[in-house]
């Protein structure tokens, strides 16, 4: 496993990101520096540094890299639909439910969303309640509420 750091821009409440790469792609970005192990640069997690700096700028939309998150086939089908969110614009889970052609799985669809190991890269903060209101975020409410807000101000550019 290979393991990087990254530190948002010092006007984001986001704190340290917790970047790690297997040979084949990102694994994870995750909202913690708790991760055990020895810093092992990799040039996937520099890339992801690259394109992360560039989002929190506001001059990237969408990541290009190489993911490599382990998952059910369910979980990497919505992981997937997440991707195909537009930056800047937000959806809900039975939106996303029937996308994948399974309308009755909205609930799945939130643990999946959960589970997602790409915070930010794979962007399940754009996933809302079916009133639009925020919902759940594994790295917490003002995260997610802080990066919708910063691509609502960079979308309109």
């Amino acid at each position: 496993m290979y393991l990087d750091y990254f530190e948002p821009p010092a006007d984001s409440p986001l704190g340290w990101l917790t970047l790690t790469a297997s040979e084949d792609g990102l694994t994870a970005v995750d909202f913690s520096r708790g991760l055990l192990g020895t810093r092992r640069e990799h040039p996937i997690l520099e890339r992801c540094k690259e394109q992360l700096a560039q989002y929190f700028a506001g001059t990237r939309t969408a990541f290009d890299l190489p993911l490599a998150a382990e998952g059910t086939a369910f979980q990497q089908a919505v992981w997937q639909a997440l991707r195909e969110i537009p930056y800047g614009e937000t959806r809900n889970y039975g939106e996303i439910a029937a996308a994948l052609d399974k309308p009755t799985a909205s609930r799945a669809v939130g643990m999946a969303n959960g589970k997602n190991p790409l915070a930010i890269v794979v962007p399940c903060h754009r996933v809302v309640g079916a009133d639009g209101r925020l919902t759940g975020y594994s790295g917490g409410l003002a995260r997610k509420k802080w990066l919708l807000a910063h691509e609502a101000r960079h979308a309109t550019r």
